[in-house]
């Protein structure tokens, strides 16, 4: 099951680096701001209709959550805002690897402490050798 998972996540990431790719041009088209909210309207629209036919009808109000997990949901935009501008400027792969550095580093802070809720994973020297290829990867791609 975790193997699955694993490939679904690479996959996931996959389409991440479409989604630059996509909208990159869309932005110097209509405007980076306007491409992100196409994005997050096709998203909402598809994700509406997913609750419609899967979501089961007896789950907890999502209001009734503590306010700080809605953050997430500025967060969303931000990072396609993100995309949007620096795809086009430095391309998909510098921008792909830029993000994983940043999430692979946040991620280990916050499994490291168990923030938010989360499992405590501590750091050990593997997670810190697997950072440092990334960067390594960042610095390689970006001489290229």
């Amino acid at each position: 099951m975790q193997l699955l998972l694993v490939l679904i996540v690479i996959a996931g990431g996959m389409g991440l680096s479409v989604e630059a790719g996509l909208l990159g041009p869309l932005g110097g088209e209509v405007g980076d701001l306007w491409a992100t909210f196409s994005i997050f309207g096709v998203g909402a629209a598809l994700t509406f209709l997913l609750m419609l036919f899967f979501s089961p009808r007896n789950s907890p109000s999502l209001f009734a959550q503590p306010g700080w997990q809605l953050l997430g949901g500025v967060l969303g935009p931000v990072y396609v805002i993100i995309l949007t501008v620096a795809t086009p400027a430095i391309g998909i792969a510098m921008t792909m690897i830029g993000i994983l550095a940043g999430q692979v580093f946040k991620s280990l802070i916050i499994d490291h402490f168990g923030l938010f809720g989360t499992p405590h994973r501590k750091i050990d020297s593997k997670r810190i050798i697997a950072l440092f290829f990334i960067i390594a990867a960042l610095i390689l791609v970006a001489q290229g």
